[in-house]
């Protein structure tokens, strides 16, 4: 055998490695799972099934953190507010602790409601119904990372319970209006984030970077901003995050949240001022200044999603120890301290092993971010469910999160045609005076506020009402930014995504239900 080809097996072994390494990781973890409840279950009736279902679930907590954490910690990656490994220690120590600390003791076995638990009347259906829909939203979970799509969990798990149970019970145990405000939710989440997102963008551009003192802007609206959010992720933990715990009404927890938003605008409003002083007067000055309460956004969303969603690993489960060890079906299943132990470190794990694909794809690779778009990301996301929960509207964080993104890239787009469209409206108003001229009035046109950039654009239309650029021009510009600013072959890769999610999962666990009821009759 030639060197050469030595060489090139060597190079591909290598290559593999770090894959052998995570697989490796996550099969461990999966078979000290099996170890401890094979030593704790083996004699029961069904032990072997709640073994079964316990590295199920471990696998199912392994997938979420890969997939679903990266919303959390994505925009922060992406703005370089926080490194990628700063970002996982952040995520996994703060995912582990919200499923912990504030998880909550009970668990309703059927999840969202979706279909009628009555209408199955033995245990043993409904451990297979649980067992086939977990395995089927952990598949689809892991399929969905390896295409880097960020996709729901809840879909992926409303779609498993959803086939496993017409598939046990028939079209009619299906709750089809709890399934249409769900369906509802693929819309509403994604355009409710990305409005708000959008609007907290634009409002820190109008207010801060478009002034000619951006410092003193900053040093006026920094704070109030940094207060908008205390208050607005003070209310969203205590609404979501510590629901199980505390739970409160909507007013107490607005009430809460504004408390704690009034004292940390007193605490930040002199450091913020005494850190701009020292900034020059420019755009990259003012992101510095969202640095760190990005950080601490993906540490409270990281919470609030380990705590609210960790029932998504844990949930059936849960349902399916309770069946188990006390027989029959209950609508509410209480949460072993064993079982969340197992949603919360293989969460940690998954995002440690595999997380940063996904993370990269939320933070970099939809649209460029920088820390004040990142900032307006976190917003939407916290707001955007506090909306949702008051509303009663079913929304997904992942689809807030990613929709707020989209958002941002969206505005960007308009802005920089927008402004494109001026610079060519001044240029040809120019036209034919000495090229010095043209530029002087263009960087004072750079330079002046969005209220002096419009006092200027209509005084040239004054003197020449038709400096416009032609319509074929105009789509021409267009079309360059859009492809510039958002890619759209995401945009068409995660919605696909969406779409399938819950039929996918669905059908996937009708099959499985059928497989298991075919071993075990």
């Amino acid at each position: 055998m030639e060197l050469k080809n030595i060489n090139q097996i060597e190079s591909a072994a290598q290559s593999g490695r770090p894959e052998l390494f995570r697989l490796g990781i996550g099969l461990m973890f999966i078979i000290l799972i099996m170890m401890y409840t094979g030593y704790e279950f083996t004699e029961i009736h069904n032990g072997l099934m709640l073994i079964a279902a316990a590295m199920i679930g471990g696998y199912m907590a392994l997938n979420i953190g890969a997939n679903d954490v990266a919303n959390n910690v994505g925009p922060a990656v992406g703005s370089r507010a926080v490194t990628m490994t700063g970002a996982i220690l952040i995520a996994a120590i703060f995912e582990a602790a919200g499923a912990l600390v504030a998880g909550g003791d009970v668990v309703s076995t059927i999840k969202k409601g979706i279909i009628d638990p009555a209408l199955i009347n033995d245990t043993d259906v409904f451990i297979w119904i649980m067992m086939a829909a977990l395995l089927a939203g952990a598949i689809w979970l892991n399929i969905a990372t390896a295409l880097g799509a960020p996709v729901s969990t809840t879909h992926s798990i409303v779609g498993g319970v959803l086939g496993a149970g017409i598939a046990a019970g028939g079209l009619g145990i299906a709750n089809w209006p709890k399934m249409g405000a769900i369906a509802a939710s693929w819309v509403i989440s994604p355009i409710l984030g990305g409005i708000i997102a959008a609007a907290f963008l634009y409002l820190i551009k109008r207010s801060i970077t478009y002034r000619s003192d951006m410092i003193a802007a900053s040093k006026r609206m920094v704070p109030i901003f940094i207060g908008a959010m205390a208050w607005a992720f003070s209310t969203y933990l205590v609404i979501k995050g510590l629901k199980k715990i505390w739970k409160t009404d909507f007013f107490t927890a607005l009430g809460v949240g504004l408390i704690v938003a009034i004292a940390i605008f007193i605490i930040v409003k002199p450091l913020i001022a005494s850190k701009a002083n020292r900034l020059a007067n420019e755009k990259s000055s003012v992101n510095k200044l969202f640095t760190i309460p990005l950080i601490f956004a993906a540490a409270l969303l990281s919470f609030a999603h380990g705590a609210n969603d960790v029932a998504n690993a844990v949930g059936p489960l849960a349902a399916i120890n309770d069946a188990i060890l006390h027989g029959g079906i209950a609508k509410k299943a209480a949460i072993p301290l064993w079982v969340m132990t197992v949603g919360a470190i293989g969460i940690a794990i998954g995002l440690a092993l595999y997380g940063p694909k996904l993370i990269r794809t939320v933070g970099s690779e939809i649209t460029e971010l920088d820390q004040m778009r990142a900032f307006s990301i976190a917003m939407a996301a916290s707001i955007t469910v506090i909306i949702a929960t008051q509303l009663g509207l079913p929304v997904s964080s992942t689809h807030i999160a990613v929709g707020a993104v989209f958002g941002v890239g969206f505005l960007r787009e308009f802005i920089k045609a927008s402004y494109a469209r001026m610079i060519e409206e001044i240029k040809e108003h120019h036209a034919g005076k000495d090229h010095e001229v043209i530029e002087a009035f263009l960087n004072e046109f750079r330079r002046a506020s969005v209220y002096d950039k419009g006092l200027m654009l209509a005084e040239l239309k004054k003197h020449k009402t038709e400096a416009e650029l032609t319509k074929k021009e105009r789509k021409g510009l267009k079309k360059i930014y859009h492809k510039e600013l958002v890619k759209r072959s995401a945009l068409m890769k995660i919605a696909a995504a969406w779409v399938i999610t819950v039929p996918a999962s669905g059908l996937m666990a009708a099959m499985l239900y059928y497989t298991i009821r075919g071993m075990m009759l």
